[in-house]
């Protein structure tokens, strides 16, 4: 069972994914005003939370995440070089996205249970076997969550790949060259019908972007 919705005023998506109502449920990117959702949805279904994964440290992906992973008592994961933007992400935010956030009165911290993963860990959570992937350019600490989900192969792709885009470059921690790795080493190599669940927008799959996505194309 898989749950999405658009949180916040940057409509980030944010994941629930179960084996089906009354199971254990992984959470991946709670952003801004995310926490009222999942707890309707944790009642609704009678879920249980018991873990939350980040695909990068942006406040739109990772704002909610101390509420959540404290409200529940569960931990969260991250990788290490994105770390530092979840106790402190004023410290990489652009001016005026760090004024406008310093408005709102909000404290950041780590959550109490805040474990680092790298490229090719493994980690077996709610009854999915995940594969970590370091998926850079966008951030240093980008991550691609690779798992199964009813019998179809499916990524979390967060801010790396778009349907039709890719992630911007150009924000403090981005690199066009790493992003160009990333693409060419990581997304390219994936079966064409592995679907892909974006940091925001649509779904997509690997085959309709090698085909359409313009990014790719060039990274061929």
């Amino acid at each position: 069972m898989l749950f999405t919705f658009e949180a916040g005023p940057w409509q980030t998506n944010c994941w629930m994914l179960s084996s089906g109502p009354g199971s254990e449920c992984i959470i991946v990117d709670p952003g801004m005003d995310a926490l009222p959702r999942i707890r309707e949805k944790v009642v609704a279904t009678n879920l249980k939370p018991v873990a939350v994964l980040l695909s990068h440290g942006h406040i739109d992906h990772m704002f909610s995440v101390l509420p959540v992973a404290a409200g529940y008592d569960i931990p969260a994961f991250v990788h290490p070089s994105d770390r530092e933007r979840i106790g402190n992400p004023y410290a990489t935010m652009s001016a005026d996205i760090r004024g406008m956030v310093k408005q709102l009165g909000v404290e950041f911290a780590e959550p109490s249970d805040l474990r680092e993963v790298i490229d090719q860990e493994r980690v077996s959570l709610a009854g999915f076997d995940f594969v970590v992937r370091h998926a850079p350019g966008h951030t240093q600490g980008s991550l691609i969550f690779e798992t199964t989900h009813e019998e179809q192969r499916t990524v979390f792709s967060g801010d790396v790949l778009f349907a039709g885009s890719i992630g911007r470059t150009d924000l403090e921690g981005g690199s066009q060259t790493a992003m160009e790795r990333t693409l060419r080493d990581i997304i390219l190599p994936m079966a064409d019908e592995t679907v892909v669940h974006c940091g925001h927008g649509p779904s997509t799959t690997i085959g309709r972007e090698r085909r359409t996505n313009p990014y790719l194309r060039l990274a061929m």
